[in-house]
C-alpha cells in the first residue's frame, strides 16, 4: 500500500521508515513544521514533576539550559513511545501514560497530590487537550511554558497531488486532531475533496477521526492511541486487499 505520512519532522521519516518495513510505500507530506521557542525559562522551582504530552517537547528541551535540572524531576508522559524518548534523553524516573491527554490527567490525579506542589507541562504553542484546566479542577497548580509551535504546511506537495489524481495513494495516517484539520482544509483549499474520497485515513483515536469526517474519506480508527496500533490497523486491511 502506499501511504501518506502527515507527521512532522523527524517523526515522519521514523514512521516511514516503519512503514516500509512493513513492506508499504510512504510518501512524506509532513503537515506541521515544529519550531523551537528560544530561551524560554523553565519554572521548576518547587515543582514536584513535569509532564510531557508530545516528543516535540523533549527535542525542545535536549538543547536547553536548564536540562540538568529538569532532568532530576519525576516526568509522566502522554503514552509509551514519549516515554521512551524521555528514557533516551536521560530521565530516570518516568510514567507513562494510556496514550490520551484526558488519560493522562486522569494518572497523575491519582498519582500525585496538589500539596506536594506545582507541575510543569512542558507545552507547545497549539494543544489538543487542555491539561492544565484538567487537573486545575483537581485543585493542582499547573505551570506550562511553550517551548515550541507547531506551523501549518500551506500547501500539499506537488507529488501528493499527482498520486492522488492518478489513483496511486491508498491512504493516510493521521496522528493528532490539528493535522487532521490541516488535511482536511488542505484537500479542499486545492479543489481536491472529491479525489480525497478515495484515501482511507488511519486515525490514532476517535477525536482524530471526527476532525477529518468533513472531507468524506472513509476513517479507522486505532483499537488504541497508539502508532503500533494504528500501523497494525493499517497491516490488517492490507492483509484483506
Amino acid at each position: 500500500m502506499r501511504i501518506l505520512v502527515t507527521r512532522p519532522e523527524p517523526d515522519a521519516s521514523r514512521q516511514a521508515d516503519k512503514l516500509v518495513a512493513r513492506g508499504h510505500q510512504a510518501v512524506l507530506a509532513p503537515l506541521l513544521v515544529i519550531e523551537p521557542v528560544a530561551d524560554v525559562p523553565l519554572p521548576l522551582e518547587g515543582a514536584q514533576a513535569l509532564l510531557v504530552t508530545s516528543r516535540n517537547a523533549l527535542n525542545a528541551l535536549a538543547t536547553h539550559h536548564q536540562i540538568a535540572e529538569a532532568l532530576a524531576l519525576p516526568l509522566f508522559t502522554v503514552g509509551d513511545a514519549t516515554a521512551h524518548a524521555a528514557q533516551g534523553l536521560g530521565f530516570a524516573d518516568v510514567t507513562a501514560g494510556p496514550g490520551t491527554g484526558e488519560a493522562l490527567a486522569k494518572l497523575v490525579s491519582q498519582e500525585l497530590r496538589p500539596e506536594w506542589g506545582p507541575l510543569v507541562h512542558l507545552a507547545g504553542e497549539t494543544l489538543a487537550f487542555d491539561l492544565r484546566a484538567a487537573l486545575a479542577s483537581h485543585g493542582f497548580v499547573v505551570r506550562q511554558p511553550v517551548l515550541y509551535r507547531a506551523v501549518a504546511a500551506s500547501k500539499l506537495p506537488a507529488e501528493v497531488l499527482s498520486l492522488l489524481k492518478a489513483g496511486k495513494l491508498d491512504g493516510a495516517i493521521l496522528m493528532s486532531p490539528r493535522t487532521a484539520r490541516i488535511f482536511a482544509d488542505l484537500f479542499a483549499r486545492q479543489d481536491a475533496v472529491t479525489q480525497a474520497r478515495s484515501v482511507v485515513c488511519y486515525c490514532l483515536s476517535k477525536a482524530v477521526a471526527e476532525a477529518v469526517k468533513p472531507l468524506g474519506c472513509a476513517l479507522r480508527v486505532a483499537t488504541r492511541p497508539r502508532e503500533q496500533d494504528v500501523l497494525a490497523l493499517l497491516d490488517s486491511e492490507a492483509a484483506s486487499l
